[in-house]
């Protein structure tokens, strides 16, 4: 088995991050070790977008590799889960379909496939997480911080999906069941896929398709966990994947990359929720029912254009073309904001969120100029979005159309010598927002809005030090600043007072982070520990809140966020490790507009403090075996009426087994939730309402099973 969560101190081009964290991986039939400090220079992280050592880069790195995932999900359902049981900065999955207060170190993180952006910059639809099934994965690397090296999106942080590759010629045939003692049969979910490759030293070709089933959940005390019919869920749906690669190497210095994904979830509509009661502790429930209007789906499609040449006007040039069709189809409602008297009374409806995006990256590195201790990269991104939403049974535009344009060349400079590495950088970013003049929905007074296009310029800065004291211990500090659009669409479709001006509307201003850190790494032969403490800040920040229809509006106001992380890991002996991961992330925002935070920040915006314990051991070369403790505290940071919104901590036990035989292939069992505890999930107690409070799921039996010749 293989945990490659890497610590290292990590600033890369544009971006300023500062990082710290631990290296795992397996031997042949051995247990899990840390790498050695060899191999830990050479490895290289994509997200980075410049080839840089290990010692050299201050900033915060979480690498999952696949064979990690894979374990994970016999004790998860989603991506979501498994950055929450390995990412402790990263909040508690909502275990739905969407990730909406889904955040890393109290901000949301950008989502890439292969550097493809998933994240939607105008109109924010919280299904990034949800793009790709994991089979197709091949390893995931998080950067935890704000960041501008791969564009606007990242104020939290940046999750890089990376996709498999092929070696060789190989077939992967994957299957799983997965049940709930409780309810056996609506529970019960199951899954298959296939995957082919085949690569030669000229080209490689990868094809793969996967399907899944997911029953329905439940939790604890053995009630159907209510289904989310407005955002979506990922019980009691359905899943396609179908995924290529193709790689063609013309000689040694250049090469052509393409990627195609087309991933699909979609409910399958059968269940009903039944409201329950927040105050009185009675959760939101599940029962069989017509479901009224289309069940909610996602549909994505994500392809890349890749061209590599190591010998460009003197350095390594990548330049990537992609683009993405996001479309996301959300359950209905008859809430007031969709009632209108010139469609009826007691209207349903429910809202498409639907997204294009085109781009191209171009990256450019050179290494030791004019044979001197420094290396630069330069470039230039583009990004053009076009969003709209509307809600789909009447036709109407809640959002209107939408076009966004971004442009943002860069550059950045390295100084490496003798265990000093100093890096600083530029990037600039121009973008020019166009909307059409607009009138908003009844809800909103149907306020007539002039269009108009503005645009924003931001120069973003960053600074980073890391010095190596010795081959054990190394220091570092960065500043950085990243860029990111409010949600648009939720700003826009709000306005409901006359006389606006999308030209000169405030709301549309840019996010701009400032995130600063500093941290400590040691690496020994047995011992791994990284701790890191840093501050983000906002002067305009983008904080969800709740309406009466539970539909969340965008608050602009100053935000004040910090914390620290601490990710240790020790090797018994050769065959076991323990290790702990602990993050405490706090904030405030400025609720009455006097420039001084006030208020803290509640669950949708910010993570409760978290601590992840775990112990692996390898049996024998053919049978090793995880067992794992993540523990949310409590944060009881409201008084009054608003007390209701207080945390109450909970921790669950997870196990995994993994069996390989000789012939037959692997076999992995899991137990999610061993001891079926029962809990409120922690954005029913902070951000719910009654018809979302939703338990967390109870004990899960998962058995998966995968050959490959």
């Amino acid at each position: 088995m293989k945990q490659s969560v890497i610590s290292i101190a990590v600033l890369a081009a544009l971006s300023g991050l500062a990082l710290s964290g631990k290296v795992y991986a397996a031997e042949e039939s051995t247990s899990e070790q840390s790498v050695s400090k060899e191999d830990a220079e050479v490895l290289t992280i994509m997200a980075t977008r410049a080839p840089l050592p290990a010692s050299s880069v201050p900033a915060t790195i979480t690498v999952i590799d696949g064979e990690e995932i894979r374990l994970q999900l016999s004790v998860a359902n989603s991506l979501s889960d498994i950055l929450g049981n390995l990412v402790p900065s990263f909040s508690p999955s909502r275990q739905k379909l969407t990730s909406s207060g889904e955040t890393l170190r109290g901000r949301k993180p950008l989502y890439l496939i292969d550097g493809v952006p998933q994240s939607n910059p105008l109109r924010d639809g919280a299904r990034a997480a949800n793009t790709i099934d994991p089979l197709m994965i091949e390893r995931v690397e998080v950067i935890h911080g704000a960041s501008a090296i791969q564009g606007m999106g990242a104020s939290g942080g940046i999750i890089n999906i990376v996709t498999k590759s092929a070696s060789g010629t190989s077939h992967e045939v994957n299957a799983g069941v997965s049940m709930q003692p409780t309810d056996s049969g609506d529970s019960l979910g199951y899954h298959a896929g296939y995957l082919w490759s085949h690569g030669t030293d000229d080209y490689e070709i990868m094809l793969g398709a996967h399907l899944r089933e997911t029953g329905l959940y439940f939790d604890g005390n053995g009630n159907a966990i209510g289904v989310d019919t407005t955002q979506g869920d990922t019980m009691d749906s359905s899943s396609q994947d179908i995924f290529g690669k193709f790689v063609y190497r013309l000689n040694n210095e250049q090469e052509f990359r393409v990627m195609l994904n087309h991933y699909e979830l979609a409910s399958n509509g059968d269940y009903i929720t039944v409201t329950g009661d927040r105050a009185a502790g009675i959760p939101a429930i599940s029962e069989r029912g017509l479901l009224e209007g289309d069940p909610a789906e996602n549909e994505i499609t994500t392809a890349s254009f890749e061209w590599r040449d190591s010998d460009f006007l003197g350095g390594a040039l990548n330049w990537q073309l992609f683009s993405q069709d996001f479309s996301a189809l959300y359950g209905g409602g008859r809430f007031a904001t969709f009632q209108d008297p010139a469609y009826g009374t007691d209207i349903f409806d429910q809202s498409r969120n639907d997204s294009s995006k085109l781009g191209s990256r171009v990256t450019l590195n050179w290494q030791q100029i004019a044979d001197m201790p420094v290396d630069m990269t330069a470039g230039v991104d583009f990004l053009e979005d076009t969003t709209y939403q509307e809600l789909a049974q009447t036709g109407r535009k809640w959002v209107p159309e939408t076009s966004f344009e971004n442009w943002a060349p860069y550059v950045q400079a390295r100084y490496m010598n003798n265990g000093l590495t100093l890096s600083a950088g530029l990037r600039y970013e121009y973008g020019n927002l166009k909307v059409d003049d607009f009138t908003t929905l009844y809800s909103y007074n149907s306020t007539f809005v002039e269009g108009g296009s503005p645009s924003f310029n931001e120069l973003l800065t960053n600074f980073g030090a890391v010095y190596n004291f010795n081959s054990e211990w190394r220091g570092f500090i960065s500043v950085s600043e990243a860029f990111s659009m409010p949600d648009v669409g939720r700003v826009l479709r709000a306005i409901d007072q006359p006389d606006q001006q999308v030209e000169t509307f405030l709301n549309l201003q840019p996010v701009v982070t400032d995130n600063n850190e500093v941290g400590v790494e040691y690496r020994g032969d047995s011992l791994n520990f990284s701790a890191s403490y840093f501050e983000s800040n906002s002067d305009l920040g983008a904080r969800l809140s709740p309406n009466s229809d539970g539909i969340f509006i965008v608050n602009r106001e100053k935000t004040e966020i910090s914390g620290f992380e601490i990710d240790t890991n020790y090797a018994l002996n050769n065959d076991a490790t323990i290790g702990l991961m602990y993050a405490d992330t706090d904030g405030d925002f400025d609720s009455d507009g006097d420039g001084q935070v006030d208020t803290p920040l509640g669950g949708s915006n910010m993570t409760p403090r978290r601590l992840n314990l775990y112990w692996s051991q390898y049996w024998t070369g053919d049978i090793n075996t995880r067992l794992q403790w993540n523990k949310l505290f409590d944060r009881n940071i409201y008084t009054g009426a608003e007390a209701i919104n207080n945390f109450d901590g909970y921790d669950t036990v997870d196990f995994t087994m993994n069996i390989a035989t000789q012939n037959a292939g692997e076999f992995t069992i899991g137990l999610e939730n061993l001891f079926d505890e029962y809990y409120f999930t922690y954005y029913a107690q902070t951000a719910g309402n009654d018809g979302r409070n939703f338990t967390g799921r109870g004990r899960t039996v998962s058995i998966n099973w995968r050959k490959q010749w």
